[in-house]
């Protein structure tokens, strides 16, 4: 039981995000993913133009 006592007083010790923060760290989240994507895809992209100039 002491277990679970800790784990609740743990629960209301912890600081919990607001939405605005969720929304603003989620936006980023996606943002950043999509970024990479495209900049990934721009990279594979140039790689196969050069694989195929030596190809």
């Amino acid at each position: 039981m002491k277990f679970l006592k800790d784990v609740k007083q743990s629960m209301k010790d912890t600081t919990w995000p607001t939405a605005s923060e969720n929304r603003k760290d989620t936006t980023t989240v996606v943002l950043m993913a999509i970024g990479f994507a495209i900049f990934f895809g721009i990279v594979d992209y140039l790689v196969q133009l050069i694989i195929k100039l030596f190809v």
